[in-house]
């Protein structure tokens, strides 16, 4: 069992995020991570990179690996912590954002993480399917008339905020600014950050807060059959504070929106670089969900989670000390060739197709249901409504950084049947 603190440090810089080149192809870059004997140590990041799949499976299901430093750390040394990173300064991000639901462990996520639960089954999530399709009919309808689009910002920016909005309970003419905040606040996780971000991110915390506020006391007078009041509910039994329920709604909001939009405009980019593919799925629709979850596969929204060691560990073939910072490189795990027959063709039939895009363990994402019904919907009603969806550019730009993998635009030309 080797000690992953003798990891050497690389002797050239594979892992560069923040540049244009990986952005362009950053699984070529995870292959040379997979090939390597150790993990990668990210000085950035002040910690080691897994990138096999078994391993990130491994540390995933760990229950001595942990997303918050509280569980080893001080509250001295988590305030020294956090001034020497920046997460400091910040009264409204520190407190709805850096200790929600994902961001906690142990008895804490568990209690939290039921509460919400139940409202992210597959069986409830299913009794939407009608609301989804009809806002999918809307947008589609929309586009069909400009013929040409931007997938990304016609389309993807729009849905599945407007989705997880109205399960919460928040009114239609809102949610494209709830996007705006969630877009401020999410940016501020990026390992390059700048004063200006902290700004924003705390500005728009502090908003996001004040509208939930209200919109918590308008709920409070006039109940009805939504999330929030489930939410408003729970903290009325003694089952959540009031900054727990403020904290899991904008978590709520903010996790429905800019992955699932991500892997929408990354999916419709994989359909039309694989024509043979889109051909396959107007013939057998029946496919929709395995193409689905291919697409999570093929590009992940959402590459790369950290861990802590909360005590000293023996996983993935390394002996971690307490409080040793790990990063689980899903992207790379996703396309190991030691799991996956030809990892980087695009195959909507691929079956089984256990991928970890939604992360495992603890932390499984809560809103994979939610997140595959928008798909599958939003691509039937696309491909029952078009006779053709053709590319009109052959550089699409995809967002930098390891956090987050999306186009950034994706112009398109529909035509309808």
């Amino acid at each position: 069992m080797k000690d992953i603190t003798q990891v050497a440090p690389p002797s050239e810089a594979i892992l560069q995020p923040n540049t244009k080149a990986f952005a362009r192809d950053p699984h070529s870059v995870y292959a040379q991570l997979r090939a390597l004997e150790t993990p990668y140590l990210l000085a950035d990041f002040d910690g080691y990179v897994f990138s096999r799949f078994d391993d990130v499976r491994a540390l995933a299901l760990c229950p001595d690996m942990v997303r918050g430093a509280q569980a080893f750390m001080s509250e001295e040394d988590l305030a020294s912590e956090q001034r020497t990173k920046g997460w400091h300064d910040m009264p409204a991000h520190e407190r709805f954002v850096q200790t929600n639901l994902l961001e906690s462990d142990g008895a804490d996520h568990r209690r939290l993480r039921a509460t919400v639960f139940k409202a992210f089954t597959r069986q409830y999530v299913e009794r939407h399917r009608e609301m989804v399709q009809a806002y999918a009919d809307q947008m589609v309808e929309a586009a069909l008339e400009k013929g040409e689009i931007d997938f990304v910002a016609d389309i993807a920016l729009h849905m599945p905020g407007h989705i997880i909005g109205t399960i919460l309970g928040v009114p239609a003419q809102d949610c494209p600014q709830l996007r705006i905040w969630s877009d401020d606040v999410v940016q501020f996780f990026g390992l390059e950050r700048t004063e200006d971000d902290k700004k924003r991110a705390e500005r728009a915390t502090s908003e996001f807060h004040l509208y939930l506020i209200e919109l918590i006391k308008a709920r409070r007078r006039t109940p009805k059959n939504d999330l929030l009041s489930i939410l408003i509910a729970a903290q009325d039994a003694g089952d959540l504070s009031e900054t727990e329920l403020i904290a899991t709604a904008m978590l709520i909001l903010m996790a429905g929106h800019g992955s699932t939009i991500d892997v929408m405009g990354s999916g419709c980019h994989a359909l039309l670089r694989h024509p043979d593919q889109m051909r396959s799925l107007r013939d057998n629709a029946e496919l929709m969900p395995n193409a689905v979850q291919e697409m999570f596969r093929f590009d992940t929204p959402l590459p790369f989670f950290h861990r802590y060691a909360a005590h000293d560990c023996k996983v993935a073939g390394y002996h971690i000390p307490q409080g040793t910072k790990v990063g689980l490189l899903y992207a790379a795990a996703n396309r190991d060739p030691s799991v996956y027959k030809s990892p980087d063709t695009f195959e909507i039939a691929r079956a089984p197709n256990h991928h970890l895009a939604f992360g495992m363990g603890a932390h499984l994402c809560l809103g994979n249901n939610l997140s595959r019904l928008d798909m599958e919907i939003l691509f039937n009603t696309l491909l029952v409504r078009t006779k053709a969806i053709a590319l009109r550019s052959d550089e699409v730009h995809y967002k930098t950084g390891i956090s987050v993998r999306g186009p950034i635009a994706l112009p398109v030309t529909l035509t309808p049947v």
